[in-house]
């Protein structure tokens, strides 16, 4: 948490005001002051990190799962 704590300190003033980056120090205080889950920080942080990434579906990527099972009729 001290780490991306520091990290987030060291960030330029126009990426650290991002709402991504406010989120994500929310989530650190939180969890830093309360004893909050740090899954939501790690969450936080790792969506303001990867902010810019455009999640694109690829139809070729995905396997189907019908018809690949062997009957036993069939062996």
């Amino acid at each position: 948490m001290r780490d991306a704590a520091s990290y987030i300190t060291k960030l330029p003033k126009a990426e650290h005001s991002a709402p991504e980056w406010q989120a994500a120090m929310e989530a650190l205080i939180l969890v830093a002051g309360s004893g909050g889950p740090t899954m939501m920080a790690r969450i936080g942080v790792m969506k303001a990190l990867n902010r810019h990434v455009e999640r694109v579906f690829n139809p070729d990527r995905k396997d189907t799962h019908w018809g690949k099972r062997k009957l036993k009729r069939d062996q």
